[in-house]
Parts: C-alpha cells; structure tokens; sequence
C-alpha cells in the first residue's frame, strides 16, 4: 500500500497561517472595567486604576473561558487592571503571568503633574480640540504632553514580537490594554490609525506568527460575557 502524502499548503494557508506546524498563537485580551471617574480625576488616578466590581466579574469570566483551552504562558501589563485580569486566567493553569512594562497602556498626558487635573495645565479649548482630531484622526499624536504614537507603536510592536520571538509554535495569552492591541494588530494589517476599533473589556483578539508572516484571525471576542441583557459588555 502506497502512503498517501500530506497535501502541501494552499497559498491561503501560507498567507493566513491556517494548518501549519509550528505556528505561534498570540492571544491579546483587553483588561476588565476599571473603576475610574474622569471627571474629579488627576492625571495620576488615571494611569493605573484599578479595577471595578464589573471589571472583577469580567476578568472571572474570561479566566473561566480559558479554563479548558491549552495555554503555554500568560504575560500581563504591570498596570493592575490588566495584572488582575491576567491573574484571573493564570489561576486556572496553575502559572504567574510574566509581567512586562513595555506593555502598559499608551501614556496620555505622562508630561503634566500627576496630582492634577489636566484642566490645570492645558485649556479647555486645547482638549476640546484634541478631543475632535481624535475623532476625526485617531491617532495619539493630538494629545499634547504626551507619549508620542511612534513612541508607542515602537515599544509595542518590538515587545510582542519579542514574546512571539521567544515562544515559536506555543499558544501565549497577554492581558494588556486596548491601545495596545490595536497598535499590534493595526501593524499587522498596515492600519495607519492609532485606535482604529474599540475592544470591549475582556474582548480576545487572536494573531498567528510563524518565520517572518503574521495574520490576525478573530478580533474582538466577548462571548464569554454572553447574558440576558447584555450587562457585562463595556467599553
């Protein structure tokens, strides 16, 4: 009896990473619902909030979705609200998630004092107008004071390519922040916006690495939260 040879890939497998061996999983999970009031907040009670009694419900649950699906290590974002939701996962794995700085959130405003509003040091017509370039732009280069998006997208990109780098054909989860997840995956795509979506709390996003390709194969996954009426989803 004549062995029957594999199939070799298709041209789409090789451009999206589907049934090949050897492929690395990144599984970038968006932090749970900080508790955070920006309208009494100083610069400083906004950089590492921590999170709400949703955000707790919303890290258990998202904990509990990777309870049964193989994970071969966890990193997290030193900032506690994405700490806490990587903890919430790494619980069910009897593992500590690898807690890089690079991958905190971008740094809005990191040039004003931190035990001030912002309204202290920049005009309400300077933020009304950041805020409408935002809208329109969306880049972070419209905030003033503030870490740059080639500063950003530069520490972003070289510290998870550095992860996908150290772990070839493993599955790896990172808790980390909505900035950062869309700078990774805009890069992947040749995104030129900063925020070019909104992951939801908790929301799973999934990019494939093998050699030098990258593909990115679900963006913004939130059934875990499924309800009745929807309570647990939040931006």
């Amino acid at each position: 009896m004549t062995a029957t040879r594999p199939p070799s890939p298709t041209a789409l497998d090789l451009a999206f990473l589907t049934d090949l061996d050897g492929v690395t999983d990144l599984v970038l999970v968006r932090h749970g619902e900080q508790d955070y009031d920006r309208r009494s907040a100083t610069v400083g009670d906004s950089v590492d909030p921590p999170l709400s009694a949703r955000g707790r419900e919303q890290a258990r649950l998202v904990g509990e979705r990777f309870r049964e699906e193989p994970v071969d290590v966890i990193y997290a974002s030193p900032l506690a609200r994405a700490l806490d939701t990587g903890l919430a996962i790494a619980a069910h794995h009897g593992m500590d998630p690898i807690v890089l700085s690079d991958l905190r959130e971008v740094e809005i405003f990191r040039d004003l004092p931190r035990d001030q509003p912002v309204t202290d040091s920049v005009s309400r017509h300077a933020l009304l107008g950041a805020r409408s370039r935002m809208v329109r732009d969306r880049k972070w280069d419209v905030y003033p004071h503030s870490e740059s998006s080639a500063e950003f997208s530069q520490r972003v990109v070289n510290v998870l390519e550095g992860i996908v780098a150290s772990h070839p054909g493993q599955r790896v989860v990172v808790a980390c922040h909505g900035g950062v997840i869309n700078t990774y995956l805009g890069w992947i795509l040749g995104i030129g916006a900063d925020m070019w979506f909104r992951p939801a709390h908790t929301a799973v996003n999934f990019a494939r690495a093998l050699d030098l390709q990258r593909s990115v194969a679900a963006i913004g996954d939130v059934h875990h939260l499924s309800t009745s009426d929807g309570g647990l989803v939040s931006y």
